[in-house]
């Protein structure tokens, strides 16, 4: 299981990320785009997956990821269960999903080539 504190401490890592709450969800994104953030109980966190590919991530692991509700599936968005998620996956999500929002050179800089 994983925790928003979790999440928050990669996140800070993470450059031009920054944390906000907004009606009582907290949220990570770079300017103006979110790439994670949770349900107000924090039993799921959602974050930025390409949409080609986010329905055979869902068919892979129905138990553990889904689909965003309707209003969201005009975004590169998926969701995952904080419980069904252990520490290395939710790293590779999270950094993923904001190397997705930053400019290419931003995560070069921070990842290598």
């Amino acid at each position: 299981m994983i925790t928003v504190g979790q999440v928050r401490a990669l996140a800070v890592t993470l450059p031009r990320t920054s944390e906000h709450l907004i009606r009582d969800r907290v949220k990570f994104r770079v300017g103006s785009i979110v790439y994670v953030a949770f349900s107000r109980d924090e039993t799921v966190m959602g974050f930025a997956f390409p949409k080609e590919e986010r329905a055979a991530l869902v068919a892979s692991e129905p138990g553990k990821f889904r689909l965003p509700g309707e209003s969201d599936l005009r975004f590169n968005w998926v969701e995952a269960w904080t419980a069904a998620l252990d520490e290395p996956e939710m790293r590779e999500l999270v950094v993923e999903a904001w190397r997705m929002v930053v400019p290419k050179k931003v995560a070069a800089a921070r990842l290598g080539s």
